[in-house]
């Protein structure tokens, strides 16, 4: 038990490291559209998952659950909303990245565990405690202060907060298979993908295979990139407790704070900081209460 622990553990820090590094991998290719690299990351995750499905032997899964959404429609809705959804929240980090808002992108991703439980009290109808209600109140202090430091709303850290929590919540609606779910929900915008890029060409202005062997490298690779870190947390997050998961999900938005002030320089104001030490002191009750909630279920059984 100890050891499948420390694989879990060690798996699933991994798929927050690469996370956490993904905006070194989007500068490389910074001189190609949010949009034409959003497209690229759409097909090759696609392909890439093929791949990986028929060397894992999940083809049959695939199948099984491909039969399934043509006769639940509510499955099939679901899982095209986390498509669009993963879609909105994969060109906003892009786009984010190469326009020097990585700050911005870490308090969205601090935030968004937040407004993932905000979610389930509105849509799942469950009841908040007093510490998480606090929680709410020191992140929407966090997020006026930016707003107001900025002189506009920081649309980049909700959108990117909002829709990955929407995200969390088709996926907890229809559950399945990461690999089988990855390459469904690729599928799905592909055709669109396909298409955009087919119009860029016709313009003269895809960058996709127009003469540069390392841009067209990694274009590709973001499908390997896309699909790694989260095969790596599906595998781990089985093997260790939620709570642990909850610790170690804060790994990813610090490590691309320090990314945005260390290595790419941008601008960290002591309003910003005042508005993160606000974020991070909600982060630090919603966890204790998180923590709290799980020792009284223990003590309980």
């Amino acid at each position: 038990m100890q050891d499948e622990r420390k694989a879990g553990i060690l798996s699933t820090a991994g798929s927050y490291i690469m996370w956490g590094l993904i905006p070194i991998y989007w500068k490389l290719i910074s001189e190609v559209s949010a949009y034409e690299i959003l497209a690229n990351r759409v097909i090759w995750s696609f392909v890439f998952m093929i791949v990986l499905l028929v060397f894992m032997r999940k083809l049959t899964p695939l199948g099984k659950v491909l039969k399934e959404i043509t006769v639940q429609p509510k499955k099939a809705l679901a899982l095209a909303a986390a498509s669009v959804l993963v879609s909105i929240n994969w060109f906003v980090f892009i786009w984010a990245v190469n326009n020097d808002h990585i700050i911005e992108t870490s308090m969205g991703y601090y935030i968004n565990p937040l407004m993932s439980v905000l979610l389930g009290v509105l849509v799942l109808k469950e009841a908040l405690s007093k510490a998480q209600v606090f929680s709410f109140v020191l992140a929407a202090c966090g997020v006026l202060i930016m707003t107001f430091s900025y002189g506009s709303f920081p649309w980049v850290s909700i959108s990117l907060a909002v829709s990955f929590a929407f995200y969390g919540l088709a996926k907890k609606m229809i559950r399945m298979d990461a690999a089988v779910g990855l390459t469904i929900e690729t599928a799905v915008v592909t055709p669109l993908a396909i298409i955009y890029l087919l119009f860029l060409s016709s313009n003269g202005a895809l960058q996709l295979f127009s003469g540069s062997v390392q841009t067209d490298l990694l274009l590709m690779g973001g499908g390997v990139l896309t699909a790694v870190p989260l095969l790596l947390f599906g595998h781990g997050a089985q093997k260790i407790p939620l709570y642990l998961i909850g610790f170690l999900q804060y790994i990813a938005p610090t490590m691309t704070l320090l990314l945005g002030v260390f290595l790419y320089h941008e601008p960290f104001t002591s309003s910003q900081l005042l508005s993160f030490a606000f974020i991070w002191s909600a982060l630090i009750v919603f966890t204790f209460a998180q923590l709290k909630g799980i020792q009284k279920k223990k003590a309980v059984v």
